[in-house]
């Protein structure tokens, strides 16, 4: 079986070596790090540059991923390969998206039933990118599923390192919670719904227990026995624009969907066990 990676990164090193140990054959895409690409088991394509390579790929492919995110010119998969999408045959095509789409709730709950009303540039042009999908799929018959990802941590994604070195902080907005999904969660609801394709479907990927940020910088200090970094306020935090639109969604996702529907049973439901994981593989 063929599986093709378009943006072979964090989360795709973490989903390779398990669909080899499946008896897949993994390629995955990479703008320059081939050498990452390979050591995760899968076989490097460079993009852009490979290009007859790609549509080869594409055209033999039992099951293709995407994973690049939009750009403000549009999705660069779409701008790209559409007609060499549209005339694939694959059983399984996944699209992986945000949260984000669903913009700020006021730390309300949402589901994959919301509507999509986002509140940043990025999440607009996810919105977008997911509808350019779903168009794509309709016209050519595509057994598209998109995933919407919550907030990603896991070994190399963790606070602690910033911890040790002094540089954490404990940025306080009232009312501000976030939802978040430890990377080998994320490759399990993956591989179930390769093994269980249901075209059309939409899934929320997060953890039962969407919390404060504060509150993960402070468990993770209290892991590694230090005191937790000073509360800031976020009014007065000195945050780049990209680290302060992150506080503009304030949101508690449900994931009943991929525990009904792909029998999913979460390795890390809430952050305090994914944080003792993560502190586990990084050491």
């Amino acid at each position: 079986m063929e599986m093709l990676i378009i943006g072979h990164g964090y989360t795709a090193s973490y989903l390779t070596p398990k669909l080899v140990s499946r008896g897949w054959n993994v390629t995955g895409t990479t703008r320059g790090s081939p050498d990452r690409v390979a050591s995760a088991g899968a076989d490097p394509l460079i993009w852009p540059g490979e290009e007859t390579r790609l549509r080869d790929a594409i055209a033999r492919a039992d099951a293709i991923l995407v994973s690049a995110a939009p750009t403000s010119d549009g999705d660069p998969v779409l701008l790209a390969l559409s007609a060499d999408l549209g005339s694939a045959n694959p059983r399984w095509l996944g699209y992986l998206s945000t949260t984000g789409v669903y913009g700020d709730r006021g730390g309300d709950w949402v589901d994959e039933d919301s509507r999509l009303d986002p509140s940043t540039e990025r999440g607009r042009a996810r919105v977008r990118a997911e509808r350019a999908w779903q168009d794509l799929a309709r016209a050519h018959d595509l057994p598209l599923h998109i995933f919407r990802l919550a907030g990603i941590y896991g070994p190399g994604r963790g606070p602690f390192a910033k911890i040790r070195k002094g540089t954490a902080r404990r940025i306080i907005k009232p009312g501000q919670v976030f939802s978040r999904i430890h990377v080998e969660d994320i490759a399990q609801v993956l591989l179930a719904s390769l093994a269980s394709p249901d075209p059309g479907a939409i899934y929320n990927l997060c953890d039962d227990d969407p919390a404060p940020p504060q509150d993960i910088i402070a468990c993770a200090a209290e892991l590694l026995g230090v005191q937790p970094p000073p509360e800031v306020s976020f009014d007065q935090a000195d945050m780049g624009a990209m680290a302060r639109s992150f506080y503009a969604d304030s949101k508690r996702v449900r994931n009943d969907r991929i525990k009904r529907d792909l029998g999913i049973r979460l390795r890390y439901p809430d952050y305090r066990s994914a944080l003792i994981a993560i502190l586990k593989a990084e050491a």
